[in-house]
């Protein structure tokens, strides 16, 4: 078995010299594209309502997400609290917008990535990490002289900085961003940003650069790539073609694709008409073929529970 990327990174020195640059970041807050500015280390909060302490809501083996990423043994996954994107139909509020969680020390967070790997997870998966990034990369030295010798998952919304981005080169091995929307003027009414497409095309270039395609072992377990994950919306909100056809066209007609079709109204959706209904088993088909015809060989295959209707 090969080695992640980051034990080269460790062993080198560059890993100490990455985390010095993403904690300088912190001070005038530019994490992610909303810029906010803030004096994180000082404490003040932006967007993401994060400090200089990550918070966690829960960590544990997850049987839900990709076959490629779950194996036999789960996906070991740790929740961060708070988000960047903040969209307002999240199926995860609480923890997302209300702030479900407790803050921990490096030593903590170090402590759970050990904790998944004994249990025998087959990668570390953290779950909206873009605001947190210097907190990871501040805990894994220490994971690391404990042993850790897992692939590390970035399970973002997509809405991320090239620039942090390429500070986490060589330290993620698995790339798993959404891509939420296409159309800016919904992701505007309902994340509140004017630019997620294009910020979202760069940072998915970005990874690919990165880590390339999916690869996945001889057991069906996923060691290093991009999987992108696309959430379809009611009423085609989130324009499915298009993004399909950038990720076939602009990344690679190889691209690992889970078009997801558990969307049902949850946070605020119920008071968006539009957004107030589960997705229907129709528009689930459709998008599957649409994704399809734009080119794309790789779509998931794993048959989940889910809130789709006929």
């Amino acid at each position: 078995m090969s080695q992640p990327s980051y034990i080269k990174l460790y062993k080198n020195g560059l890993l100490g010299e990455r985390i010095k640059k993403a904690w300088d970041i912190l001070h005038e807050c530019r994490l992610c594209p909303r810029e906010c500015g803030v004096d994180r280390t000082a404490g003040e909060t932006g967007i993401c309502k994060t400090g200089v302490k990550a918070c966690i809501s829960s960590f544990n083996p997850h049987f839900g997400e990709e076959d490629p990423l779950v194996g036999s043994r789960g996906s070991g996954t740790i929740f961060f609290t708070h988000c960047n994107l903040l969209c307002l139909f999240c199926q995860n509020y609480e923890i997302s917008h209300q702030g479900y969680g407790q803050e921990v020390e490096p030593e903590v967070l170090a402590g759970l990535m050990i904790d998944l790997a004994r249990i025998g997870c087959h990668n570390i998966n953290f779950v909206t990490p873009t605001h947190v990034v210097p907190q990871i990369l501040e805990a894994l030295p220490l994971a690391i002289r404990a042993g850790l010798n897992l692939p590390l998952v970035y399970n973002s919304g997509g809405y991320d900085s090239v620039e942090t981005l390429k500070l986490l080169e060589g330290v993620f091995d698995i790339y798993m961003p959404d891509f939420k929307f296409w159309n800016n003027e919904a992701a505007k009414k309902y994340c509140n940003v004017n630019d997620y497409r294009e910020r979202a095309c760069e940072a998915i270039l970005e990874m690919h650069r990165q880590v390339g395609d999916l690869e996945i072992n001889s057991c069906g377990v996923a060691t290093r790539g991009l999987l992108v994950r696309h959430l379809v919306m009611p009423n085609d909100l989130a324009d499915t073609s298009a993004i399909c056809h950038f990720l076939a066209q602009e990344i690679s007609s190889q691209t690992y694709v889970n078009i997801m079709g558990q969307y049902h109204p949850c946070g605020r959706a119920s008071e968006y008409p539009e957004l107030a209904r589960p997705l229907s088993g129709l528009e689930l088909r459709q998008a599957q073929e649409i994704a399809r015809k734009a080119g794309l060989k790789r779509l998931d295959q794993r048959r989940r529970p889910s809130f789709a209707v006929v």
